[in-house]
């Protein structure tokens, strides 16, 4: 389908308020279970936010790149607390935000802009046979989401994408947007065609009237899988249906998408093709990707919002409407909540006592039950310390990329006929995902921290003089220019550590610059420190930056010691990896060219297996 066309009647969720005597109060509740128990209330003081939302004619919740985080941060290290509501917990929250819209008499709006799949243990966690997100899924169609866009983790393997257009896309009914992605398929006939993974638009109408108009677009991604497709953006907007979908005035566009909102991506070529049209109508954008919290304003009607990552922020938008024709500035606001049930509470107007909802009490014990079909609570040892991603130097004992290099040597060569062979082990730092903390470490801790299933090749035979320099090589400063490239490269195929990362030292330069003058904060919990150019403050409860040290590209083992120049060795990389150590070993000799075909199988270990394999041998 092209479009669709669909009337939205009053949504009015009537939930009983539940009250369990045994979850009354902080402090009265002792988890039980496995380790995806319930908590009534965060375990560690969290402070309030620091003032109340500024409310529309139209207002927005968006969550982005939320990749499978459903059953919320549970680890009590700060900044894990702020960030402890589970899907539950959002959907009692989304329930009171409604209704206080009817109590205001506003519209309320419900977006997701992309990436539910890959990235924890609810997602990934599933038996042999079957499909990423497929089951944890299910619970959000039970939130009253009126749009949500394709990611590209929807498209990196076709069986999701399948599982997405099959099951997915139905349930909501013309609202999952992926304007410029499809899926390539038989048809009724037997005939391959093309045909988008959802639809390319919706307009709807929402409760007070408005007239709206919806795309969900992706960036300029190319690392899908095969049988599926995604167009450029540029491309997309000189195409038939996209001029037929903006011909007609809406009261405001509502764009969500799977792209940035810098002005440096590709919303401003949406934003310009609809401004060519329709040059005073409100637009409103709801971004992703990335995993920052952003905020830009093209034009003086218009607001685009970036929600973060990994279920750590909820964004609200707000927008105060006038007439048809006017040029008039618009008042928009935005804020970056921090989703825990001390946040929802103030915000919704509720206690600890009334505010759990049935439904949210009804979807979190679903998530814990799947969490306990998946053996997401099985304990593969104890870590002795935490292991930070980016909040420790590398290499360092603290360090996760060092443990990482460290468990590669141990769990590829277990029961590996070339383990007596002399290596050396190098795998791409993007691949891992978050942080390992002190104490119990689970199934579900290791597909949050190393959820992808990159496989292991080598190299056979390379001189030991000249694999010892292809780690550093690999990680050595390029020119300007191959730098360039390579974070092009990287971010096309969906690679967003260099974002994602420049923005958190950026957060750590304006701390250490600005310090004095935020003493007035000195005991705020570490989190997000939000700079964007959008008026105001758009951080809901104010924090310390988060530590953050420079990490390199690629990590690796040590060199095998002891041994003469020329010890032949296997040269061990991952999938990821192999471009660039090809690149390397050809520019530090030139007795033979490498290619792809001197390349072979090493392990059936696949990374996100590497950290269980260690930690039993290790951690117990």
């Amino acid at each position: 389908m092209l479009g669709m066309q669909l009337q939205l009647t009053p949504l009015i969720v009537f939930c009983g308020l539940a009250a369990l005597a045994a979850r009354a109060c902080p402090g009265e509740y002792h988890a039980h279970g496995h380790l995806h128990e319930r908590r009534a209330y965060p375990q560690v003081q969290l402070p309030p936010p620091s003032r109340p939302l500024e409310w529309g004619d139209v207002n927005i919740i968006h969550t982005t790149d939320s990749h499978g985080w459903l059953l919320g941060h549970q680890k009590t290290p700060f900044p894990e607390p702020n960030y402890s509501g589970d899907l539950g917990d959002f959907a009692s929250f989304v329930t009171h935000m409604k209704q206080l819209a009817l109590e205001k008499d506003v519209d309320l709006l419900l977006v997701d802009s992309g990436d539910i799949h890959d990235g924890a243990g609810v997602s990934d966690g599933f038996p042999p046979g079957g499909v990423d997100g497929h089951e944890s899924s299910k619970f959000l169609f039970e939130l009253p989401y009126d749009v949500m866009a394709i990611g590209n983790h929807e498209l990196y393997l076709y069986d999701v994408t399948y599982d997405m257009h099959k099951t997915f896309v139905p349930q909501l009914n013309g609202r999952y947007l992926s304007s410029n992605a499809n899926i390539t398929l038989l048809d009724d006939s037997g005939q391959t065609v093309s045909v988008p993974v959802g639809d390319r638009y919706v307009k709807f109408t929402t409760r007070k009237g408005r007239k709206v108009t919806s795309l969900g677009v992706i960036f300029d991604f190319t690392g899908n899988d095969v049988n599926t497709t995604v167009q450029k953006v540029e491309d997309m907007v000189k195409e038939h249906w996209f001029a037929e979908a903006i011909e007609e005035e809406p009261d405001f566009f509502l764009l969500a998408g799977h792209m940035p909102v810098a002005t440096s991506d590709n919303w401003p070529t949406v934003f310009n093709a609809i401004r060519a049209v329709h040059p005073t109508t409100p637009i409103l954008i709801l971004g992703g990707h990335t995993h920052i919290r952003d905020c830009v304003q093209y034009d003086g009607r218009s607001m685009a919002l970036e929600s973060g990552r990994y279920m750590e922020t909820v964004g609200w938008m707000s927008a105060k409407l006038d007439d048809k024709g006017s040029t008039k500035n618009l008042t928009f606001s935005r804020r970056y909540l921090d989703p825990n049930r001390v946040t929802y509470e103030y915000h919704s107007g509720r206690s600890n006592s009334t505010f759990d909802t049935q439904q949210g009490i009804s979807i979190t014990k679903g998530l814990n039950d799947l969490a306990e079909q998946f053996n997401l609570s099985m304990l593969f040892g104890t870590a002795p310390h935490s292991y930070l991603l980016s909040g420790a130097p590398y290499p360092s004992n603290d360090s996760l990329l060092s443990l990482y290099a460290e468990a590669l040597t141990y769990s590829l060569t277990v029961n590996n006929t070339r383990a007596d062979i002399p290596h050396i082990m190098i795998a791409t730092a993007g691949s891992q995902r978050y942080d390992i903390y002190a104490g119990p470490f689970t199934k579900n801790d290791q597909l949050t921290v190393s959820p992808r299933s990159n496989s292991f090749w080598y190299i056979p035979n390379v001189p030991l003089s000249i694999a010892r320099q292809v780690l550093s090589t690999m990680n050595a400063p390029a020119t300007s220019n191959r730098r360039r490239e390579m974070v092009e490269e990287r971010y096309a195929r969906g690679d967003v550590d260099v974002q994602y990362s420049a923005w958190l030292a950026e957060m750590g330069r304006r701390a250490s610059v600005y310090g004095v003058e935020r003493r007035d904060n000195e005991n705020a919990t570490l989190g997000y420190v939000t700079s964007d150019s959008c008026p105001g403050i758009g951080d809901d409860i104010a924090h310390t930056p988060v530590p953050v040290f420079s990490q390199p590209d690629y990590t690796g083992s040590n060199a095998p010691t002891g041994l003469p120049d020329d010890t032949p060795i296997d040269l061990v990389f991952d999938d990821y990896s192999q471009d660039d150590c090809l690149i390397a070993l050809n520019a530090l000799q030139s007795d033979k060219v490498y290619t792809d075909a001197d390349a072979l199988p090493y392990s059936d270990v696949v990374a996100k297996d590497v950290y269980g394999i260690y930690a039993q041998k290790y951690w117990n």
